[in-house]
């Protein structure tokens, strides 16, 4: 009898190796850190990874409970670092136990193989953000009241949600950059990808830094929505080709996402932080309420959302197309049926080269005139 092959490990240090046992390190890591609050020299700097810092508290009388704000600064970035690890490891998490289950019973092409697994986390991503943020829009009165994203500006004092909020949002989006090597992403989606990725990293990001968290989380909300609808009908799409109805509510919730975006921030840029009445520009106190930073942003929002209506009529076009295209051949060979079957005689009626009639007799043949 044979000895049976056992599959070689990969070499240590290799692709091959980082990216099969990357979830692994990451959470040797994040374990490391957390068992440096079990130690009194080490949990003073550790305790920065793991906790929301700046916090600032505020009583106004002997009696009454105190209210904890938090503000932003430089040790955010150790903070959204450790919870880019975790990003990591759930990321991992749902590809194993969820991801690959599915797609070992779909038995899905490479390339619907990759579309799926992007489709999957994102949706999972989706819908926690959604529900989280939409719970936190409950709480605050931002969608009953429009005033409120530029009154009292700046908004630099954060509840606790808020800024945990935040944090979370870069960090995930952080944690998408190595992801593109650790999932073997192929080439042809990288560019993709990374523009979408990195739009998500300069918007979040400038919205926290320049204290429009208000602005930037009832923007975010809705659109996490449309994005769910659209990855979760891909996902039904993938399971049964015939399950597209998905689609055609993405597609009317886009065009709504974006009307929506461009009226807040137009409202808000345009009209209600260009008549606050602090206008200025100061770093320290969180300020950043002048013409030229105004319009950044508001350029910056409208040219994405232009840049997004573009790749969503390319797409419907692109389906259009591929869809009269199906059709055409569908007609030209039921045209072709219905000619052939005009155009050939019944068979049954001919017996030796010789057109026979229904009851039997043989048809008359004429006699040709003589010259």
């Amino acid at each position: 009898m044979g000895l049976r092959r056992k599959n070689k490990s990969p070499p240590v240090l290799s692709h091959e190796f980082v990216i099969q046992n990357h979830a692994d390190a990451v959470s040797c890591l994040a374990m490391g850190l957390l068992l440096g609050l079990m130690f009194e020299v080490t949990a003073k700097y550790v305790i920065i990874f793991i906790t929301v810092q700046y916090n600032v508290t505020y009583t106004t009388d002997d009696k009454s409970e105190p209210i904890h704000f938090y503000e932003y600064g430089p040790k955010d970035i150790a903070t959204i670092f450790f919870y880019m690890l975790i990003a990591i490891i759930l990321h991992a998490v749902i590809q194993e136990y969820v991801l690959d289950k599915i797609n070992r019973r779909l038995h899905l092409s490479k390339t619907k193989h990759s579309k799926f697994n992007e489709s999957g986390q994102l949706a999972f991503f989706h819908l926690f953000s959604f529900a989280w943020g939409a719970s936190i829009l409950t709480a605050e009165e931002f969608i009953t009241n429009p005033t409120l994203l530029w009154k009292d500006y700046p908004h630099s004092h954060m509840l606790f949600q808020v800024k945990f909020f935040y944090v979370c949002q870069i960090a995930y989006w952080l944690h998408a950059l190595p992801e593109l090597y650790f999932q073997k992403i192929r080439k042809e989606d990288i560019p993709r990808q990374l523009y979408y990725i990195c739009l998500y990293i300069a918007h979040i990001s400038g919205a926290y830094v320049l204290n429009l968290q208000r602005l930037g989380l009832i923007l975010l909300v809705p659109h996490y929505l449309v994005e769910l609808i659209f990855h979760a009908s891909r996902l039904f799409y993938f399971s049964d080709e015939n399950k597209q109805k998905g689609f055609t509510l993405w597609a009317l919730l886009f065009v709504m996402a974006r009307l929506l975006t461009l009226t807040l921030s137009v409202l808000t840029f345009g009209f209600g932080l260009a008549r606050v009445e602090n206008p200025g520009f100061s770093i320290a106190d969180g300020n950043f309420n002048v013409l030229t930073v105004r319009i950044s942003c508001l350029a910056a929002i409208c040219l994405t959302q232009a840049w997004m209506m573009w790749k969503f009529i390319n797409f419907q076009l692109k389906k259009w197309r591929e869809h009269i295209q199906n059709q055409i051949p569908k007609k030209k060979i039921t045209y072709a049926k219905s000619k052939s079957t005009k155009k050939e005689p019944n068979r049954a009626n001919f017996v030796n080269g010789a057109v026979k009639l229904e009851d039997g007799a043989s048809p008359r043949t004429r006699k040709s005139k003589a010259l």
